[in-house]
């Protein structure tokens, strides 16, 4: 049958980690779903984040001294889903320790004090407990950290995450209970009987095809293009968001610990600034400044410079421009907030709203949460009667696609194996979970087992599996997306290019023309990027 002809329930606009969520609560309890992304799942700020699962350290500082119940229970509930996350989806997420260094004294008990809260918030969930650390230990453990003034430090426990892997597996684990995702396919307008939405029209960009879907209720799950569907919808209609960019830029691995990462609790205008171990690199964000909406945002040289002066506060090992080795830029769906000064203050709770015609609108939220607001937006709808309740939410129980099976017992049974070096095995086992048989079985039965590039633990295999199994479409979406190679290092994503392109050719049976083409539109982007 084909798609069009098909009557689903829901039809959902936007491939991020709130879309791909609620596709996954809908399925799940029963619901005949369509999701439609207009580039590749997690193209937009879904892969662009600070890799961290958190409650929100500065919303708990917020809530203590201006005793605003909405940052505590912000909090609170974004505990609970770092907690959910971490059991289950083990391969994808973990704890991680992070130390703050403090130059004052006075600092010391206060920044513990808020952090001991923050484990307290977490209850049974806690992933450990907070203490101080000493100076000298500190040096050791973080052996570039600046040591002129240092007092000491705070170790305290959240929860780290590969943001773009989550994105694609939630995606997966919706198509498990019978969801069908579509990337590539840009709503153009919406179908509309007596003022009401019955289902779009949407362009299929690798068809080259304009397509009609229809269901009960339709949702807008865009993040930044927010406001510019509910403009499709209605050009009267007046704007909700508040887009602020967020960007992060990769160092050398050196500068960071394996498995600690630095958190500067208060910059000069009030940020925190994280210093995290990331893949093969050390990631350093976030800024938040206002922005506009845009596919393709690009880091501006005043965030990479504050970035880059904040570093060296705290660095003894002095870091330049030329050190680093990628830049991105995550544009934040913030709703608007008029009492707010500046975008950083905004609370990252979600809001619903529903529209004249029916189009029912889920933004604003964090990654932490997605659960939650897809848990939120579906009982919002059936609360409205858009649809009769079938089945309650399950997804706080639900084992995410890899992780079935995935424990220390099974990671030891496979690195003992001898089916590929342990460097590999442990690449595929963090990025793939259990499904990392399915790609060592076609790197030994079709011969795709050796290396994308020699100082990179990814094989070949990987780019068959991910287009014959997770929905990989374009080059950029396997290097970008699939795996981090783009991420954490710019140049080896575009020395990896050719190769890529020659296996999505074979794959895919493109022609001489069609890879000239992807060829040029994937070095414009990967040279727009830093």
């Amino acid at each position: 049958m084909r798609i069009e002809d098909y009557q689903f329930d829901i039809i959902i606009i936007g491939g991020g980690a709130t879309g791909c969520g609620i596709a996954l609560d809908a399925a799940s309890r029963g619901f005949k779903t369509l999701l439609l992304e207009k580039n590749d799942f997690a193209s937009g700020t879904s892969s662009r984040s600070t890799k961290l699962l958190h409650g929100g350290v500065r919303y708990l500082e917020s809530a203590i001294k201006h005793l605003d119940k909405e940052q505590y229970r912000l909090v609170k509930s974004s505990l609970k889903e770092r907690y959910l996350l971490i059991q289950n989806a083990p391969h994808l997420c973990h704890k991680i320790a992070l130390l703050t260094p403090l130059y004052k004294w006075y600092e010391i008990p206060y920044i513990f004090t808020g952090l001991t809260i923050y484990d307290f918030l977490s209850g049974k969930r806690t992933l450990g407990r907070s203490k101080i650390i000493s100076k000298n230990k500190a040096i050791r453990e973080f052996p570039s950290l600046k040591k002129d003034g240092l007092k000491g430090c705070v170790q305290y426990y959240d929860g780290q995450f590969n943001d773009m892997r989550m994105n694609i597996t939630i995606a997966k684990t919706a198509e498990r209970y019978g969801a069908k995702l579509l990337n590539y396919a840009e709503v153009k307008e919406f179908i509309k009987k007596n003022g009401k939405i019955k289902g779009v029209i949407y362009y299929d960009k690798i068809e080259n095809v304009y397509k009609e879907v229809f269901a009960k209720v339709v949702i807008n799950a865009t993040g930044p293009f927010t406001d510019t569907i509910r403009k499709l919808d209605n050009p009267q209609c007046e704007e909700i968001m508040q887009v602020s960019s967020g960007i992060h830029i990769a160092i050398d691995k050196s500068y960071a610990p394996k498995n600690e990462g630095l958190l500067i609790p208060k910059t000069d205008d009030g940020r925190v600034l994280f210093i995290l171990p990331w893949e093969d690199a050390c990631i350093i964000g976030t800024t938040d400044e206002p922005a506009e909406v845009d596919e393709y945002p690009k880091a501006k040289e005043k965030e990479i410079d504050y970035l880059i002066r904040h570093i060296n506060r705290y660095f003894d090992v002095k870091v330049t421009k030329n050190d680093i080795k990628s830049v991105w830029s995550g544009l934040r769906p913030l709703v608007k907030d008029s009492t707010m000064n500046n975008t950083a203050s905004i609370v990252r709770d979600h809001y619903i709203t529903i529209s004249d015609s029916n189009l029912v609108t889920i933004t604003g939220g964090k990654w932490t949460t997605f659960r939650k607001m897809a848990e939120d937006t579906l009982n919002y709808i059936i609360s409205k009667s858009m649809l009769s309740e079938k089945n309650q939410c399950i997804t706080e129980k639900i084992t995410y696609y890899g992780s079935e099976g995935f424990d220390e017992r099974y990671k030891s049974n496979l690195l003992k194996s001898n089916y590929l070096d342990k460097e590999v095995l442990n690449h595929l086992l963090k990025n793939y979970g259990t499904k990392a048989e399915e790609i060592i079985h076609i790197a030994q039965t079709e011969d795709f087992g050796d290396k994308l590039l020699e100082n990179k633990p990814i094989i070949l295999a990987e780019i068959i599996y991910t287009i014959r199994n997770e929905y990989a479409r374009k080059p950029l979406d396997f290097l970008v997306r699939r795996t981090s190679i783009a991420e954490t290092d710019i140049n080896s994503a575009k020395k990896a290019l050719n190769t890529t392109i020659e296996v999505f050719s074979k794959e895919l049976n493109w022609d001489n023309v069609k890879k000239s083409n992807i060829r040029e539109e994937s070095l414009k982007i990967l040279d727009n990027a830093i």
